[in-house]
């Protein structure tokens, strides 16, 4: 397996991205390689101060960078030399298994969707967030950010896409589906959460189990798929992702706030496109990157992308 690294990508890059990967490398089994992609000198550079091997890597030259300020679309087509466009090249011609980035996140969509494609029948991509429970288990909601404002059939298909990354990475047989709502009842919500339910209840391709309110996010009570609009997803895991820096600034050092850290979940995969590809956060530090390394080793082992277009008979 070879999983691509963007080196340049993050507020903290290179230096925390060639970190991270060193620190993923040491859980890695002795046969798969990561590939950093990037500004060579200042990658080997950073390899160096560690008392790194080089050799250790896969290192592709590039010398462009997109940066967090640059349009997507624009900058994307723009900088072909750059370390996101260079790794999603890559990707689509098969020299590397997965690709994980903490840099310029419309440029890693812009990639997804018109590099590597969205799968046939996929209406939207949507960005997969991880939500634990108290008792140690963990469920996916979705979409957290890339569509604001999702369609019925759409929001019917992140409930397909959930189930698939549910079974094969998550490893649950049967996975149960919610609707995320103001209410339980059929009756409540807009229009289109209401149009949405009625497409999930009819629907063979999921296990729905209707509509779930906040106040079962984080218990037992949560089903293992958790579908909305990225709008309200994106709120959610922002607002998970505060719990636990408010929990740290008040001396509470538990073990399910710490399960809420951004750094320990690493990145969030994009559903619903032709390869394996994680999206990190823009302040990843080192072991945030190294966990986002290890989350894309995971979605590749599991082939979720050959698994999702399986489900839509792609």
């Amino acid at each position: 397996m070879k999983i691509g690294l963007d080196a340049m990508g993050g507020d903290y890059a290179p230096d925390a991205v060639v970190a991270g990967a060193f620190d993923a490398l040491g859980q890695l089994p002795s046969g798969d390689r990561i590939v950093l992609i990037g500004d060579n000198g200042r990658i080997r550079e950073k390899l160096t101060s560690m008392d790194a091997d080089p050799s250790l890597f896969d290192i592709v030259p590039t010398t462009q960078v997109i940066e967090m300020s640059d349009h997507p679309a624009k900058a994307f087509s723009q900088k072909r030399d750059s370390s996101i466009a260079v790794g999603f090249g890559m990707l689509k011609s098969g020299l590397i298994d997965g690709f994980a980035s903490a840099g310029n996140t419309g440029a890693m969509m812009v990639g997804a969707s018109y590099t590597v494609n969205v799968i046939p029948g996929v209406f939207r991509p949507a960005l997969a967030a991880l939500i634990p429970n108290v008792n140690g288990k963990s469920s996916i909601i979705l979409d957290v950010g890339i569509n604001p404002d999702s369609k019925p059939d759409v929001l019917l298909q992140y409930g397909m896409l959930g189930t698939v990354y549910a079974k094969h990475v998550l490893g649950i047989q049967n996975p149960s589906v919610g609707l995320l709502n103001i209410g339980v009842e059929e009756a409540k919500g807009s229009a289109a959460v209401k149009a949405a339910h009625e497409l999930l209840n009819e629907s063979n391709d999921v296990f729905f189990r209707g509509n779930i309110e906040g106040h079962h996010l984080f218990t037992d009570e949560m089903t293992d798929v958790i579908v909305c609009d990225g709008f309200v997803g994106n709120v959610v895991l922002k607002m998970a992702e505060k719990f636990y820096v408010v929990a740290r600034s008040k001396g509470i050092c538990d073990s399910f706030f710490d399960r809420l850290n951004f750094e320990v979940v690493g990145g969030t995969p994009v559903l619903g496109i032709n390869e394996n590809v994680v999206v990190g956060h823009g302040i990843s530090n080192r072991t945030a990157i190294m966990n986002m390394v290890l989350q894309t080793r995971d979605v590749v082992h599991a082939d979720l992308a050959g698994k999702i277009r399986e489900a839509f008979g792609a």
